[in-house]
């Protein structure tokens, strides 16, 4: 049976608070649409917790007619000292060099999170999601890791113009293969 396709009512930014207050409801959503097991999302609460704290911190939800959530999307300035940046870095002073990796890491707004339920894939959910997330960053960059393999978010991210910035790699802890996707800002 296929799920029905939720509706999206609006999309409303959220503050940390109000993020904090959906937390739980977030997470689901995340452990989800990454088909990750359920004990996932106690394990990356602290995470978001986090990073709810650095600088320039911003949130975007799509919010059904129930008040649930259809997708959430959030990210951040990146700089030196965060674990992702370190990562990141690390991955393209190997393979491209310094001088590359400055480029990319000297002024960009980390894409954190964008999720959509998975019965609201591909009905523009995510776009609209990340338009209004990027929408006046004051960065000149962003940039964002996935899964490496075929998918809708490949798909998205291609299409609104991200450019490979690093292919392959692999994150301290993690087994699977990412990419590095980057553009510059505004959209």
């Amino acid at each position: 049976m296929t799920a029905v396709p939720p509706r999206v009512e609006r999309f409303v930014d959220l503050s940390q608070n109000e993020l904090r207050a959906r937390l739980p409801e977030a997470l689901s959503l995340y452990v989800t649409a990454m088909h990750y097991p359920m004990g996932t999302a106690e394990q990356r609460a602290p995470m978001w917790l986090a990073h709810m704290l650095r600088a320039g911190w911003r949130c975007v939800a799509a919010i059904d007619p129930d008040d649930a959530l259809v997708g959430i999307a959030y990210g951040y300035h990146g700089a030196p000292g965060q674990w992702w940046h370190e990562q990141v870095r690390r991955g393209i002073v190997d393979r491209s060099g310094q001088k590359f990796a400055d480029e990319w890491l000297d002024d960009y707004f980390e894409l954190t999170e964008v999720h959509v339920r998975p019965a609201g894939q591909g009905r523009g959910v995510g776009e609209d999601l990340l338009r209004r997330l990027l929408a006046d960053v004051p960065a000149a960059k962003v940039l964002l890791s996935t899964p490496e393999g075929p998918s809708r978010a490949w798909r998205l991210y291609y299409r609104m113009c991200f450019t490979d910035v690093l292919r392959n790699y692999r994150f301290t802890g993690d087994p699977r293969p990412f990419g590095v996707l980057g553009r510059t800002l505004p959209l």
